[in-house]
């Protein structure tokens, strides 16, 4: 007896969390994708992840990367978001090491900006 009422609990169980997730993803699935995209995050939202951008790039120095990875918060340059980043990290209140992290990054990046070629149209 107690291990049916642990079968036909569990199939419930199951039941619901698929109910669930089929609801959510097929029948009713958030609206606007836009809220989506990274560039809707906040700025404070973009701004730390521009800092763990910072922070691997102080790891392992590669700032082709480090630049790669800030195309992901849309298509403004790589500079303006660090740029972004540091102004809303002075008015978070960040650490000095972290405002360091993203100096150094900001610095790296133009020195990278300057040896790429610029593409022509």
């Amino acid at each position: 007896m107690r291990t049916q009422r642990i079968l036909w609990f569990s199939i419930a169980i199951a039941f619901g969390v698929g109910a669930g997730l089929l609801a959510g993803w097929v029948f009713f699935p958030p609206a606007g994708s836009a809220a989506a995209e990274p560039e809707s995050l906040r700025a404070d939202f973009q701004s730390d992840y521009v800092l763990m951008a910072a922070e691997i790039y102080a790891k392992d120095g590669n700032v082709a990367e480090a630049a790669v990875r800030l195309q992901f918060l849309g298509s403004r340059p790589a500079l303006e978001h660090v740029q972004v980043a540091i102004l809303t990290g002075q008015d978070l209140g960040y650490t000095q090491a972290d405002m360091l992290a993203l100096a150094n990054l900001f610095t790296a990046l133009q020195s990278y900006a300057t040896v790429q070629p610029s593409a022509a149209p």
